[in-house]
């Protein structure tokens, strides 16, 4: 059954249903007419439609967080992901597999080897130390009982409770504990872990350092997790997409910053009205185009002619493969010219201009804006030139980012940036 063969998305949840109570076909029909819930349901008592006509794929090694209030329906929804319920109508696959359509022998089989859970409220069985709960899916599993300790002893050590594995629950914080119950999930190793509210009955302090944990040992193990959460603060940095859910449908999907910055409708809008905007959106949404770029190789005739057609003081200076070298002031470009220099080789400075990465938070670029004597430049993860950042710009961004440079663009890059070595006639 699980073959290993190449699937695009580990998740793919495709026109979900699940409807609660009496005539539930019956509730379907209506509501894929596009009916609200209330006005669908009408006539159907004790009829409850939980989820309604959800679509969505999540991609390997992805953290797709589930947001809504109370009631919309999220937690639902990632119990049919699992099979601890069964979809009314529509279908959830897991790497390629149906899994409405396993008889209960399969499904088991899928989750022992596909997917963990990890509960709001830990689900530690008292009794068992901190190293038989986390060995525990391993013990089901029927692992000698060596090799389900030394997995278990690893997934404590990623979580950092080495030296409390012999203690019970009740000598545990509950932070300690749901790092027992994220350790559990990470023993299994399966690839897909399902959070239901996870960290939502955590104090704010510790809540943010576990959030800083999955952070990081996402970073290291790539694991698919769909992350459910009523916070929108946590939804907004952990996840790498979003899916906003109101009275069980899903109204929107994106990134924090496409949410933030776009958003689908009127509730959206609202639900994302009191976010600190310069904490989730990055450079490379605030960035503009570059007024001109030379390459390192091109003569300093050519940089002169930039600085002329663009009507400033500076030039943009990359390398191989676009990397980014530095800039060339007018009066660096004069000297080169005197020199009859062939090319910009020892002109070019770093002194005068700041550099971030595009995913660098708007919050942390005010310091770099104000120590850099020109624009900031911004590289992508392969330290190219991705965009530049003036003063004004971010000044703009705080009073709303209103009007986003990435859609606004100043000025066009200069033609010659892609010319390199040769001079203009």
């Amino acid at each position: 059954m699980f073959d290993g063969k190449a699937i695009v998305s580990a998740v793919a949840v495709k026109s979900l249903y699940k409807i609660f109570g009496s005539r539930p076909a019956e509730a379907v029909r209506r509501l894929e007419g596009g009916a609200p819930r209330a006005e669908a349901l009408a006539g159907l008592p004790a009829t409850t439609a939980a989820v309604v006509d959800a679509t969505f794929e999540v991609r390997p090694g992805e953290i797709f967080v589930v947001m809504g209030l109370s009631g919309s329906g999220k937690s639902t929804l990632i119990r049919t992901l699992n099979g601890l319920l069964r979809p009314t109508s529509g279908s959830v696959e897991i790497d390629g597999v149906d899994v409405g359509s396993l008889k209960p022998a399969a499904l088991r089989k899928l989750r022992r080897e596909k997917i963990s859970m990890v509960f709001q409220h830990f689900a530690l069985m008292p009794h068992r130390t901190v190293l038989e709960n986390a060995g525990y899916a391993l013990e089901v599993a029927g692992l000698p009982k060596a090799e389900r300790r030394e997995r278990a002893m690893e997934a404590i050590r990623m979580v950092g409770l080495e030296g409390w594995e012999d203690k019970l629950p009740q000598d545990l914080s509950g932070g300690m504990r749901q790092r027992v119950g994220l350790a559990r999930a990470l023993a299994a190793g399966t690839d897909i872990l399902l959070m239901d509210e996870a960290f939502s009955a955590l104090d704010p302090l510790i809540r943010r350092e576990i959030q800083d944990q999955l952070l990081e040992l996402q970073a290291e193990l790539g694991k698919t997790i769909v992350f459910i959460t009523h916070d929108l603060n946590e939804a907004m940095r952990l996840g790498d997409r979003i899916a906003v859910m109101r009275d069980g449908r899903i109204v929107q999907i994106g990134t924090a910053e496409e949410i933030l910055t776009d958003p689908a409708n009127d509730y959206v809008q609202r639900f994302v009205a009191d976010v600190d905007r310069t904490r989730i959106l990055t450079a490379s949404s605030v960035m503009e185009k570059p007024h001109s770029v030379v390459d390192v190789n091109a003569g300093p005739r050519v940089a002169a002619h930039a600085l002329r057609q663009t009507q400033t003081s500076v030039v943009y200076v990359t390398g191989s493969q676009k990397r980014f070298l530095g800039t060339v002031t007018e009066d660096e470009v004069g000297r080169a010219l005197r020199a009859g220099r062939p090319n910009l080789d020892g002109y070019v400075t770093t002194g005068q201009v700041r550099t971030v990465h595009a995913d660098t938070a708007v919050a942390d670029l005010f310091a770099e804006v104000a120590e850099s004597t020109h624009p900031v430049a911004v590289l992508d993860d392969r330290d190219r030139l991705a965009g530049v950042i003036p003063r004004i710009t971010l000044l703009s961004a705080l009073g709303g980012l209103a009007d986003s440079p990435t859609t606004t663009e100043t000025a066009d890059a200069v033609p010659v940036a892609a010319a390199g070595k040769g001079e203009p006639a």
